[in-house]
C-alpha cells in the first residue's frame, strides 16, 4: 500500500513538472491538481482559501497567490512592486500564504500574523511585518504588530484559542508550495499558472494578462 501511495505522489508531481510553458516560462497548473475535492491543491483551497483574507479587489476575475516567508529578502524586495501592480490593474484578487521555511522566528510571525486576523488586522499586520528590515525577533514582532493597531494583548488570547486553525493553515501553505514544487520563497500562483521567484513588474502585468487569456480560452471551450 505505501510502495503504491509513494507511486501515486510522484506521478503526479511529474506532472506538476511537466506542464505547459509561456512566453514567460510560467508553468500551468495542472487541471487534475485542481480537481481533487480531498486534495490540498483543490482550486478552492489554492485561491480561495476561506482562513486566509483577501488584499486586492476582492471580487477580482484573477488571483495572485504568494507563498512567502517574513524575512525572506526577496519577499520584501518585490512586495512594493507586486502592490502597485494589484492596485493599478484593480481587477486582482491578492493572497498572502505564509511558508515559514527560514528557520523558528519565520513560524512565530507567520503565527502572529494570522492570529491579527481574528481582529480583522491581517493585512495590516502582514505591511508591518514585511516593513521590517532587521532581524527578526519577538520583541520587533510584537511592536511592529502593535503599532500597526493590532491589540497584542487580544492577539496572545486568539494564538491560544485560534492555534489549532492557524497550525491548519500553516500546514495547508507548506502542503501546497511542497506539491507544487517551489524550491524557496517567494513563490507565486497566477490565476492557474505556477511562477516561483521573483518577478519584475513588467512580468507580473504580463503573467496576468496570460492568466486572463487561458481563462477566457478554456471559457470559450465550453461553450
Amino acid at each position: 500500500m505505501s510502495n503504491a501511495i509513494d507511486s501515486i505522489r510522484l506521478n503526479r508531481r511529474r506532472l506538476l513538472s511537466s506542464l505547459g510553458v509561456s512566453a514567460l516560462g510560467l508553468s500551468a497548473l495542472s487541471v487534475p491538481a485542481l480537481g481533487q475535492s480531498d486534495d490540498v491543491l483543490t482550486e478552492a483551497l489554492v485561491l480561495r482559501d476561506p482562513d486566509i483574507p483577501v488584499a486586492g479587489n476582492v471580487d477580482g476575475n484573477i488571483s495572485i497567490v504568494e507563498y512567502f516567508d517574513y524575512q525572506c529578502p526577496y519577499c520584501r524586495k518585490v512586495e512594493p512592486e507586486l502592490r502597485q501592480v494589484v492596485h493599478e490593474d484593480g481587477k486582482v484578487r491578492l493572497v498572502w500564504k505564509d511558508w515559514p521555511i527560514l528557520g523558528p522566528m519565520s513560524v512565530t510571525a507567520s503565527r502572529m500574523a494570522l492570529a491579527s486576523r481574528y481582529q480583522d488586522k491581517f493585512i495590516e499586520g502582514h505591511d508591518a511585518l514585511m516593513a521590517i528590515n532587521s532581524k527578526l525577533t519577538e520583541e520587533r514582532i510584537r511592536e511592529a504588530l502593535s503599532s500597526a493597531g493590532v491589540d497584542v494583548d487580544r492577539l496572545d488570547r486568539d494564538l491560544e484559542s485560534q492555534a489549532g486553525a492557524i497550525e491548519a493553515t500553516l500546514t495547508r501553505n507548506n502542503e501546497q508550495a511542497t506539491e507544487f514544487g517551489f524550491g524557496g520563497t517567494p513563490a507565486f500562483i497566477v490565476g492557474k499558472f505556477r511562477v516561483p521567484g521573483v518577478l519584475t513588474m513588467p512580468q507580473f502585468a504580463q503573467a496576468i494578462a496570460d492568466a486572463r487569456k487561458a481563462a477566457a480560452a478554456k471559457t470559450a471551450k465550453k461553450k
